[in-house]
Formats: structure tokens, sequence, C-alpha cells
């Protein structure tokens, strides 16, 4: 079947629409449609991955590494302790977040774009028996899967470091993929409207950087005033947080429900935002 865009717009009136492809495209914010044929997509993208495993992984070590050395030990001399613990410890598990995060939201914005808009991957495979929903829902897994490689690898550092507890420690890896799933979702909404590569960086200098500052990666929410700190509590970096730091210090985590109940409200809120986006972008 030729699936070119032309002939997948709902709203267009010529005759060469198939009126089965009409039916299913017809509502953008319909409910999200899966099915197990997301995994080849899935493996499709790995084995592309694969052939530049090491300098990707190591890509995304060195940035968060750097900061959490450079700030735990520089800032640590001035601030031995935050909270009655080390800085650097206390920085730990705001660069295990934030390196979830970063891994996410590159995967999605830069590498997914490049496979929807630039090299029209996306229209390629939907010419086999894929859906739309089944190739977004992919890009989501996999950049969850990306990014759980990165946040492991800067857990992995910090406890053959010593510098964290690791009582609490096997929580951490299902944890940091849910976080990667919620920013890779929140990229996703971006991918979906985005014109050309420029318009990442509104994402980036908008909202990525303020969150990071904001959210108690470097320092505790608790030292910002405190309408700021009512702002923070709106955001999935703090509650992504508010989880890890407490398991990366040798203590259960208060209030997970709430915090893993906005987490996963920011994925499936932004997932399905971001696929009827992508519907109107790419079956009209």
């Amino acid at each position: 079947m030729d699936r070119r865009p032309s002939q997948l717009r709902d709203d267009a009136p010529h005759a060469g629409a198939n009126p089965d492809l009409r039916a299913r495209v017809r509502s953008a914010w319909r409910p999200p449609q899966l099915s197990r044929r997301f995994v080849p997509v899935w493996r499709r993208n790995f084995l592309v991955w694969r052939k530049l495993a090491l300098p990707s992984v190591l890509g995304n070590l060195a940035d968060p590494v750097i900061y959490l050395f450079g700030l735990g030990f520089g800032i640590g001399m001035l601030v031995p302790e935050v909270g009655g613990v080390r800085y650097i410890s206390f920085l730990a598990a705001g660069m295990v977040c934030y390196s979830t995060m970063n891994a996410a939201s590159f995967e999605v914005l830069y590498s997914g774009f490049s496979r929807m808009h630039v090299q029209k991957t996306w229209e390629a495979i939907m010419n086999a028996p894929v859906d739309l929903d089944d190739v977004v829902f992919a890009e989501l897994v996999w950049a969850a899967s990306k990014a759980w490689l990165s946040g492991l690898a800067i857990l992995l550092v910090v406890s053959l470091a010593g510098i964290v507890e690791t009582r609490y420690v096997l929580w951490l890896p299902p944890l940091i993929f849910i976080v990667g799933l919620a920013f890779a979702a929140l990229g996703l909404v971006m991918t979906a409207l985005a014109p050309s590569y420029d318009f990442f960086m509104y994402y980036f200098t908008l909202f990525v950087t303020p969150m990071t500052l904001l959210s108690g990666v470097f320092f505790p929410v608790e030292q910002l005033p405190a309408a700021l700190q009512a702002a923070t509590n709106l955001l999935p970096l703090t509650h992504a947080i508010e989880l890890a730091r407490p398991l990366l210090l040798g203590r259960a985590p208060d209030d997970v429900a709430l915090h893993l109940a906005v987490v996963l409200g920011y994925g499936a809120a932004a997932f399905w935002l971001a696929l009827a986006l992508t519907r109107r972008r790419l079956l009209r």
C-alpha cells in the first residue's frame, strides 16, 4: 500500500485516499491503540545504536560525571554537608536523574526528529503492517531504554566510588526506567511540534535548564522562596529526585505513591498528547 503523506491526509478531498485508512485516522485524539508490533521497531533502533554503543554511553556518562565530581568535591569543600550528608552524596541522586532526563530528551528530540522528519524512517516503517501508534510507542520505549543505560552508568559510578548507600540500590533501576519514560514522552511532544532542530533550544532553555536548577539537583528545594517551592512541586524532576535521593542515602522515601503518580501521570499525559500531535502532523 502506498502510504505517502499526501495519501494519508484525513481531510483531503482527493479520490485516491484509502477509505479504510481514513477511518483509522479520523480522530487524532482517540486513545492509543498499541500492539506488540512496536517491538521490531524498538529492535531496529537498538541494532542501529549498537554500532556506536560505546561512544554513545561514554558521551552520556561524561557530562554528569564531570558535574558530579567537579561540583561534588569543589562545592563540597565549601559546603561539607547538606541535610546531614556529604554534599557529593546529596548530589549523586540528582546526577542519576539528570543523566536519565538528558539521555531520554536528546534521543527523542534529535534522533527521533531525524527519523520522523529528515530521514522519513517512520513513514518507511509504516509501509509494513505497523501503525503510527506503535512507531511512536517504540520511540518512547527506546528512548527510555537508552536513558536507563545512562542512569545505570551513573549509578554504577557512584556506587563503586562509595559515595552512596547501596542498601536500597536495587529499587533504582526500575525507577530510572520510569523517569526515562516520563521525559521521553515530554520530549516527543516537542518532536511532534518542531519545524527544525533549532526549535529544541526553546525546550532546553525554557524548560529543561530551569527545571534542573530548581528541582533539587544541586541544592535542597527548601532553600528556595516559598512561591518557587510551590512551583517546583509541579515539576516531574522534583518528584523523581524525591524518590531517588532517599534510596541512595540508605532510607525509604516518603510519599512514594504521590511521587510515582506525578511522574507516571506526566509520562501518560505527555505520550497521549505527543501521539495526537504526531497523528495530526503525519496522517493528514
